[in-house]
């Protein structure tokens, strides 16, 4: 069966945070799904500390128990062929790549996915010029996503026909596979309801609508179009409205932003806050509410996954039609979806020199392109008004949601990742290598080893035919001092871990009696494994006086 290791960093998995985002509870969520419908009997974890190690073991156990957990280190990363595939929560695959090609670039796939788009362009960019293979992928969470992304690489590419005279920009596979949820955990006894409706004030013939996600004006959602539509539904049918905002705030301006547009722009509605970040109102408060809604205009969403949620939940959805939203919720099926409108391209072609040229930060580049995203009010005030006016269109709205849901579970989810890993494993096996490492040649033109690119800098390089040969004073002694320096002394420290262990110098040592031995006969002493520690290692018994040259360079006067 198809598997890959699993890059495991809190950065792409942790919902415990203070600056949670989407992408955070997206990952949770696919790792969770991964461990319970992947039906595999082995996970293979790619880790840098240990400690992240356990966690990820941890995990595995308390989803998937009696597993067995693999662990592959990043220092590692030839031993990803044994698994055949690397799963990067994230677009950039690019570094591992280069990675990749010092190595053994037919050894295993690489596949990333697709968050956030807008942030890092130029990121994107970098997979039209990495060593990417025909068997890596970066998995698009929604056409939209897709779109985005090749906005940025087929001109990319482009440029680089045009500047370098390219025959081909080779371009990365880019499969469209939605975001999943765990349609279980939404399902809700008519206890919990009630219990969350009094705990919020909710009588009964009200109305409650409910927004989840990070409450930011200029990150995700501007709430005025949200507000003023639910002020006109509220006035048109007469009911008793409650807004449950359940998100979080970047800072004190914001909520105060937030709840004073609610005062002015919606007084006929009842608006309440919620931390969205405690695990207990994420997962309880869909079952106060009565429909969802999300009225998204930012760029920075690429999927969206609280409406999926709210179908799994049997919520009717009013949503906007952007991005993803617009391949989850059926307009007029499972909820209403809100027309956007942007300007043409080439009206903010100076938002992105701003952001480019850091006049502008992230946070101001995408706040500015939400300015010019409209939200048509009068249709999601009718969509409001209808779904608040009408209990029985709710319940058949919610009822086909809560139906349509099933497609986004992970377990119809995860296949979909395992039959993507297979497809690649089968062109890995036939298709032709794309820009092949030339032997002796460094793996990433822009990070040599940096014995290549400064070789100008010495007077001489230790070559195989150079003859070598015990210094006075050279005695095993000495090689067990210079070796307990290592560790005792600041001056050698960064020598730790980038030598040979003390056995091979004794025996190299051992071998330099004169007439002394050439260094290519020296470190053939030891197993291939081995070689480059003792070539290493020779050069710094050199540094401590304790072998030298048989040839000594002279010292010439100035």
């Amino acid at each position: 069966m198809p598997n890959a290791a699993i890059y495991f960093h809190p950065e792409g998995y942790e919902t415990a945070r203070t600056d949670l985002k989407g992408r955070h509870v997206a990952g949770e969520s696919f790792l969770i799904g991964f461990f319970r419908h992947s039906g595999l009997d082995r996970f293979a974890c790619h880790v840098d500390q240990p400690e992240l190690a356990r966690l990820f073991a941890d995990l595995a156990a308390r989803h998937a128990p009696g597993r067995q957990v693999a662990l592959y280190p990043t220092s590692e990363p030839s031993k990803l062929a044994a698994v055949g595939c690397l799963f990067v929560p994230g677009p950039s695959i690019d570094h591992f790549a280069w990675r990749r090609r010092s190595r053994d670039q037919r050894g295993y796939s690489l596949c990333g996915i697709t968050h956030t788009t807008s942030e890092s362009p130029d990121n994107l960019g970098a997979l039209a010029t990495a060593p990417l293979q025909p068997w890596d992928a970066v998995i698009c969470t929604s056409q939209a996503a897709r779109a985005s992304v090749e906005a940025v690489l087929h001109p990319y590419a482009e440029y680089l026909r045009d500047r370098l005279g390219a025959a081909e920009v080779p371009l990365p596979n880019l499969p469209v596979v939605p975001l999943g949820v765990d349609t279980d955990v939404f399902r809700f006894d008519p206890a919990v309801r009630a219990a969350e409706r009094a705990a919020l004030g909710i009588g009964e013939g009200e109305v409650a609508v409910l927004f989840m996600g990070r409450l930011s004006f200029h990150a995700k959602a501007h709430p005025l179009p949200m507000y003023l539509a639910l002020e006109r539904a509220a006035r048109l049918t007469g009911k008793r409205i409650h807004l449950i905002q359940a998100g979080w705030f970047g800072n004190d301006a914001i909520a105060a932003a937030f709840t004073e547009g609610a005062r002015r722009y919606c007084p006929s509605v009842n608006a309440i806050f919620l931390d969205g970040r405690k695990p207990e109102v994420r997962t309880r408060v869909w079952a106060a509410a009565d429909l969802f809604t999300s009225l998204v205009d930012n760029i920075q969403e690429t999927f969206g996954i609280t409406p999926v949620e709210a179908m799994a939940a049997g919520l009717p959805c009013v949503v906007t039609d952007w991005n993803g939203y617009r391949e989850t919720v059926r307009h007029g099926v499972d909820g209403f979806r809100v027309p956007t409108v942007l300007p043409p391209p080439g009206a903010a072609a100076d938002f992105a020199d701003r952001y480019a040229a850091g006049l502008d930060n992230y946070d101001h580049y995408i706040g500015r392109t939400s300015q010019v995203t409209a939200v048509d009010v009068q249709a999601a005030a009718e969509a409001y008004a209808r779904l608040v006016a009408d209990e029985s269109l709710r319940r058949r709205m919610g009822e086909s949601g809560r139906a349509r849901a099933a497609l986004f579970d992970w377990r119809a989810i995860i296949p979909q990742y395992l039959e993507i890993w297979r497809q690649l494993a089968d062109i890995r096996r036939h298709a032709q290598e794309r820009a092949p490492r030339a032997p002796g040649e460094d793996g990433n033109p822009l990070r040599p080893d940096p014995l290549r690119m400064f070789q100008a800098y010495p007077t001489r390089v230790l070559e195989p035919g150079l003859r070598l040969v015990r210094a006075d004073g050279a005695t095993r002694a000495a090689v067990g001092n210079a070796l307990a320096a290592l560790q005792a002394d600041a001056l050698n420290s960064p020598a730790r871990g980038i030598l040979s262990p003390g056995a091979d110098l004794v025996l190299a040592l051992d071998a330099l009696d004169p007439p002394g031995r050439a260094v290519g006969d020296l470190i053939a002493l030891v197993p291939e494994e081995r070689r480059l520690l003792l070539l290493r290692s020779l050069v710094h018994l050199m540094k401590f006086g304790l072998i030298r040259t048989v040839d000594p360079l002279a010292v010439r006067e100035v």
